[in-house]
């Protein structure tokens, strides 16, 4: 069966935070919040609805990213899993469910329709594509100053 994918327009309600996994992977997380918005016929002008809030969570790079470009009040678009958490609520009487709404962000983005952004793009270095450097070249760093390395055949 596929997941349930969802897209979600709202504003970010909780400034991220950025952490790491036991295992060392990054994650970031906030709060977003969603207000239906619709027209009032008898009053002849737009009301808001029900506000509902998402626990958006983000992995690797899009967590790194997402914690460094976001803060409270912007408008964002989330797309992502959706995730239904149900839990024994320990602080409400035995047999009490807590249910959680969460989204496991595959993409998250500035809503442009209510603003501008400006792109970065972020380059890293992966170690995996770093050549190691040569036993010669080495040991020509390791050299005294006074020392005149030799030559490194090209």
């Amino acid at each position: 069966m596929s997941e349930t994918l969802v897209t979600v327009v709202g504003n970010v309600a909780t400034q991220p935070m950025l952490k790491n996994t036991v295992s060392g992977v990054p994650m970031a997380r906030f709060r977003l919040a969603t207000t239906e918005r619709r027209w009032d016929r008898v009053a002849d002008r737009w009301t808001d609805g029900h506000t509902s809030f998402f626990t958006v969570w983000a992995y690797r790079m899009l967590g790194e990213n997402l914690a460094a470009s976001l803060g409270v009040g912007e408008p964002v678009i989330v797309q992502g899993r959706l995730r239904v958490l149900e839990r024994d609520d320990k602080r409400e009487e035995k047999g009490q469910i807590s249910v959680t709404v969460a989204i496991e962000a595959v993409a998250v983005g500035h809503d442009l329709s209510r603003g501008t952004a400006a792109f970065r793009r972020v380059v890293r270095a992966r170690p995996e594509l770093v050549e190691p450097q040569p036993q010669k070249l080495r040991q020509q760093e390791d050299a005294a100053p006074d020392e005149v390395p030799e030559p490194v055949p090209g």
